[in-house]
């Protein structure tokens, strides 16, 4: 063989491998890896992520944006007195924790919607009948003003607009947060596909 025959098939073999590794730039970084397996949707308007809060905890600790920063967690709305759609969602919500408790980069915020009645010792006796540690499931409760806006526009967990003392939220809705404040799922708590569905997702954030 000729040594321009050998140049030639140097320069495509060269050319080949760089076509595919550019290649496999492009689909990790739009599907999240190099094998194709897509990354979650970010959910809400171009660059949405959760505003600022701060909250009480179980424990009567203050709780801030800054404590989830660079965690993974899922966010939801309750009340302790609930009898319909609540037991039902924090019975599939033991699942989650079950799942991920001793991942120290995971959480689990429980917003009450009914502040009022739901105090830091109730709060705390609610969070012990679930078997949740304070340090990485929070039950929280603060301002129902700011509660409500959090659901509304942070987690997208519900559509309404805050109407005074007499608003109130319901919601069945599971809001999957990552670590930089974007809402990747939305997930029926009331729902066991939906919450094993959520407990996937969870692992395949965790792989981004």
């Amino acid at each position: 063989m000729s040594k321009k025959a050998i140049l030639y098939i140097v320069f495509f073999s060269v050319l080949s491998l760089g076509f595919l590794g550019y290649a496999g730039y492009v689909i990790k970084g739009e599907r999240g890896t190099f094998l194709g397996k897509e990354k979650l949707p970010i959910l809400g308007a171009p660059g949405h992520t959760v505003q600022g809060f701060s909250f009480t905890d179980q424990n009567g600790r203050t709780k801030t944006k800054a404590d989830v920063l660079g965690k993974i967690y899922v966010a939801e709305y309750f009340f302790t007195t609930c009898t319909g759609i609540c037991p039902k969602m924090n019975a599939n919500m033991e699942k989650v924790y079950a799942k991920y408790k001793n991942k120290p980069d995971f959480l689990i915020l429980s917003h009450t919607v009914d502040p009022e009645h739901d105090s830091v010792p109730v709060l705390k006796a609610y969070a012990e009948k679930h078997g949740a540690d304070a340090k990485n499931w929070w039950f929280l409760t603060g301002s129902k003003k700011e509660l409500y806006a959090l659901a509304r526009q942070g987690y997208l967990v519900d559509d309404g607009t805050y109407t005074g003392e007499e608003d109130f939220v319901h919601t069945q809705w599971f809001a999957l947060v990552d670590k930089t404040g974007q809402i990747r799922g939305l997930y029926e708590g009331t729902k066991l596909q939906d919450v094993n569905k959520l407990i996937d997702d969870i692992e395949r954030l965790m792989e981004e």
